[in-house]
């Protein structure tokens, strides 16, 4: 029952998506935003300790429910963690009413064809097992696209759609994310091969099924208003992609039935030198601003 109450809370809730799934790559600087320095760890676990804690205060701050964040992408490592005493995935759901996301590509491999497509990923059966056991609803994989270049985004898409045939199968719903690059001079054109290619891709799922996508903020507002409207797809999520929060809130607010599923926007002016009070009335700030814009369209 607990399934389609999330799945329900995905396509319709008012809300936006949490990303508090930064990986090892992005974790020293998203440790550094928040105010802690390199200096602070000396292994790797305490760097991964470190930022379970960031994520934690966030996730048992009083803003951060249901109400306003309908769902939250995890790492692997915070799902094996626990929140509060609890499981992360069980304690999202059960305490804060946050449908409970993990994300599962491995970093990109280097530049081909204008894309970075998804490193392989040898151990997904095993890891989705994992997640569904865990209480996870859904996954999310990125990829990069770095030009409007067709054959490029066309491989792109089509291994994300692979991917999410293999999510669908364990009874999970995949996000999908071909991330574009916001500073690419021909980011319009590469938005509209995007398109082109993701509506190709849509038709060829199994009937039934349901899959969300996780775009970048289009150039040209409401260009990916075919997705929000197609009956394969249960949400369409914006990232955040660089811009700053102002930024990809306007941005986002111009885009009919789009919802943010925003990462270092959401966590922006938090810090670890703050009190309990100064973060939660930050974090409630960042929360309100983001709901807003993704419930204006």
């Amino acid at each position: 029952m607990s399934r389609q109450k999330q799945a329900e809370q995905m396509r319709t809730g008012k809300g936006f998506i949490a990303a508090l799934d930064q990986s090892g790559g992005s974790t020293p600087k998203a440790l550094k935003l928040y105010g802690i320095g390199e200096n602070a760890w000396s292994t790797e676990a305490e760097m991964y300790a470190l930022i379970h804690e960031m994520r934690s205060r966030i996730a048992t701050a009083p803003a951060f429910t249901g109400a306003r964040v309908i769902g939250a992408i995890l790492f692997e490592r915070t799902m094996d963690g626990t929140i509060a005493g609890k499981p992360a995935a069980t304690y999202l759901w059960e305490e804060r009413g946050v449908v409970p996301f993990l994300k599962i590509d491995k970093g990109l491999e280097e530049a081909t064809d204008g894309v970075k497509l998804m490193k392989p990923m040898p151990g997904l059966d095993a890891l989705l097992d994992r997640a569904a056991r865990a209480g996870i609803f859904g996954t999310k994989e990125r990829s990069v696209i770095d030009a409007a270049n067709r054959k490029g985004i066309a491989a792109n898409v089509a291994q994300q759609f692979e991917v999410a045939r293999q999510v669908l199968a364990h009874g999970l719903v995949p996000i999908i994310e071909p991330e574009v690059t916001i500073s690419i001079p021909d980011k319009a054109a590469a938005e509209d091969i995007l398109l082109a290619e993701i509506l190709k891709n849509l038709d060829t799922l199994p009937a039934g099924s349901e899959v969300m996508l996780k775009l970048t903020l289009p150039s040209k507002a409401n260009l990916y208003k075919p997705l929000v409207d197609h009956p394969r797809v249960m949400r369409v999520v914006a990232l955040s992609g660089g811009y700053s929060r102002d930024e990809a809130n306007a941005i986002l607010a111009r885009n009919t039935g789009m919802i943010a599923s925003f990462s270092r926007a959401l966590t922006e002016g938090l810090s670890a030198q703050q009190s309990d009070t100064e973060f939660n009335a930050a974090l409630d700030a960042a929360i309100q601003s983001i709901h807003d814009a993704s419930v204006a369209g």
